[in-house]
Order: structure tokens, then C-alpha cells, then sequence
């Protein structure tokens, strides 16, 4: 089993009961876990500013799924919760966003999927989480989350 992490997000609707909705159906899924999740925290929207307030938090996986596949599922899950990627504005609001930040020790980087997520080492709001759940992480690339973490303030 592959360890994983997503980050999750929402700003529009009911955003904690989306985000819970969305973990449970990601644990009910054939092969994947969902082993952990972090605390879930209101914070401000990055780039496109005139939208609502986001509540964001990240959740530990162990998968069966390989990276490509476990995308794919979180895309679907998105999907069944009333996101449509090809109609929203870059960085707009959404009902629930399902990022695959970390798959293993993995450096991926292919048409349509980026591991580690491409900004990670840049948010607060995707670092801090993934700290909660594991201080001692280590992001390919980047190095010690809580470095990262320092690195912002």
C-alpha cells in the first residue's frame, strides 16, 4: 500500500458536510484508506479574490490505486460533488476541490499530473494540515515541511 496525501477544499455551499461527504466516499473506494485527516481551517482565497472564504485541510491515504488512477478518482469525486473543471474560472470558487499533493517519495511529473502538487511548498493553507498529520514529512523537491513551513512567515 502507497502512502498519499490530498488536500481538500471548498467554498462554496456547505462547505464542511462537502468535504466530509467527500472523505467517506473516498474511504468507501476499492483500494484506498483514508487514514487521517487533518483539522479543517477557514482561510482566505489565493489569486482570484472576490469569492468566498475557503475551508481547507488534508487527509492521509494508504492506496492500492497508482498515482494516475487515484487522480482520477478524486476527479471523479469532485465531479459527483458538483465541480465542473472545464466550466470554472482558474483558482474560482468550487463546491470541492480534491488535490493529490503527495503520492509516496514520488517526483511525477506528466501530461495532467503533477506530484508533488506544483505549489504546495508556496501555501500555508496546504502545508499546515499536511504538518498536523506529519511533522517529520519530507516533500520531494523541496525538503522538511517544517522548513517550508518557517520559509513562509
Amino acid at each position: 500500500m502507497a502512502r498519499a496525501f490530498v488536500g481538500v477544499g471548498s467554498n462554496l455551499g456547505d462547505r464542511e458536510a462537502t468535504i466530509r461527504g467527500a472523505l467517506a466516499e473516498l474511504g468507501a473506494a476499492a483500494g484506498v484508506e483514508v487514514v487521517a485527516v487533518s483539522s479543517l481551517e477557514e482561510t482566505d482565497p489565493v489569486g482570484y479574490l472576490e469569492q468566498p472564504r475557503f475551508v481547507n485541510g488534508a487527509a492521509e491515504l494508504r492506496t492500492e490505486l497508482p498515482p494516475r488512477a487515484l487522480l482520477e478518482l478524486l476527479l471523479a469525486i469532485e465531479a459527483r460533488f458538483g465541480r465542473d473543471r472545464s466550466a470554472a474560472a482558474p483558482q474560482g470558487p468550487r463546491t470541492l476541490d480534491l488535490d493529490l499533493l503527495l503520492y509516496e517519495n514520488e517526483r511525477i511529473d506528466a501530461p495532467g499530473l503533477v506530484v508533488p502538487h506544483p505549489r504546495l511548498h508556496e501555501r500555508g493553507f496546504v502545508l499546515r494540515p499536511l504538518a498536523e498529520l506529519d511533522p517529520a514529512l519530507e516533500v520531494p523537491g523541496n525538503g522538511p515541511i517544517q522548513k517550508l513551513l518557517a520559509g513562509l512567515h
